[in-house]
């Protein structure tokens, strides 16, 4: 739960926010653990400090709050989003015809910027880029247009799409080719464009388009065209504390509460006490307004929480908003299952060479 905004700084818990500087930033060499006082892991405890919320969801995005946890679980997390949970993406072109005025490499780089609805799970990574293509390891499309000339065209139409057939090359033209036993595989959820509105390339009359596209599985690290998100980011939860050894004088609590964001300051209309909305204050951008007033010193602190995250995330793909976390996770997992096997082989192998198991 956000800090109440009568207490006072701590430097465990906060990470102090003043004028022109941050202070308390640097955790502990072991997050947590202080010295000549007993932190032993405790799973029950940690449980009970762990809280993941959903505070936002819709089709294509979600914002959570994740509690409890380090800044470098945190981190971690949103950097498996971004550069290792697995996504499907147009990988070889192969170019029959293209008399369109984009060149054949410009245009296969628009077309593999396109995200697939497609399930990873259904198709294996290639061990390597010469790998040969298969059924389960390869999603095939064909991308065919030709643009004509409309017949019975009023003379004064101007819009190309009236005037002629395939005036643009769409992501809806993308038709899949099921090969070997993917037409059953995926027949509940053919493969396709997340959005079949993208402009790939503009035809004109007598101009052709026709290839042949691979879709391979790939991570973000290799390509950003297979990073799952369009933004995977957080930040701490604001905190504003009031000092009740000096309040904020009645005359002038509007004034400050114009210094931070809407709602996150309220007055008593009768008093005119100045209180702080603890739902509301996740809203504070934290632009540190009140203390340019040197009429407001000593009667505020500011700080973030520091193991309570606000992640915002944005699905650009095959996964719905809401499945990314539970993907990162699953990532995390096997890269400790790797690093527990490496280190089962070590105590095993002695001093001798370790190899490291494949995640």
């Amino acid at each position: 739960m956000p800090t109440a905004s009568t207490s006072k700084f701590d430097p465990r818990k906060h990470v102090g926010v003043h004028a022109e500087r941050v202070s308390h930033v640097s955790s502990t060499d072991f997050p947590g653990h202080y010295p000549n006082e007993d932190h032993s892991w405790d799973l029950e405890k940690f449980s009970k400090g762990l809280t993941v919320k959903i505070e936002r969801l819709s089709n294509r995005s979600i914002e959570f709050d994740l509690v409890g946890v380090d800044a470098s679980i945190a981190n971690a997390f949103r950097r498996i989003l971004i550069a290792e949970v697995p996504t499907v993406c147009v990988e070889r072109i192969y170019v029959w015809d293209n008399t369109s005025v984009i060149a054949d490499e410009v245009l296969a780089q628009r077309i593999g910027l396109v995200p697939l609805n497609i399930d990873p799970a259904l198709i294996d990574m290639k061990a390597g880029p010469n790998d040969q293509a298969t059924d389960r390891n390869t999603v095939v499309f064909r991308l065919q247009a030709t643009c004509e000339r409309r017949k019975n065209v009023p003379k004064d139409t101007t819009d190309p799409n009236k005037l002629y057939i395939n005036a643009e090359v769409l992501s809806s033209h993308l038709t899949w080719v099921p090969q070997g036993e993917q037409g059953f595989v995926m027949a509940e959820n053919p493969p396709g464009p997340t959005n079949p509105n993208i402009v790939l390339a503009k035809l004109r009359p007598g101009q052709e388009v026709d290839m042949e596209l691979h879709a391979i599985k790939g991570v973000g690290k290799d390509h950003a065209k297979y990073c799952p998100v369009a933004t995977a980011s957080y930040r701490l939860l604001p905190v504003v504390i009031l000092k009740p050894e000096k309040p904020v004088p009645p005359h002038l609590a509007k004034k400050f509460q114009k210094c931070f964001s809407p709602g996150v300051i309220r007055i008593d209309p009768k008093t005119k006490k100045v209180s702080v909305d603890e739902e509301a204050m996740r809203k504070e951008t934290m632009s540190r307004e009140a203390y340019r007033h040197p009429e407001f010193e000593g009667c505020f602190d500011l700080a973030r929480e520091r193991d309570y995250f606000l992640f915002n995330i944005e699905s650009e793909g095959f996964y719905p908003p809401q499945r990314l976390l539970p993907e990162a996770i699953a990532v995390m997992r096997a890269k400790i299952a790797t690093i527990k096997r490496a280190a089962e082989t070590l105590l095993n192998n002695g001093d001798g060479e370790v190899e490291m198991p494949q995640a």
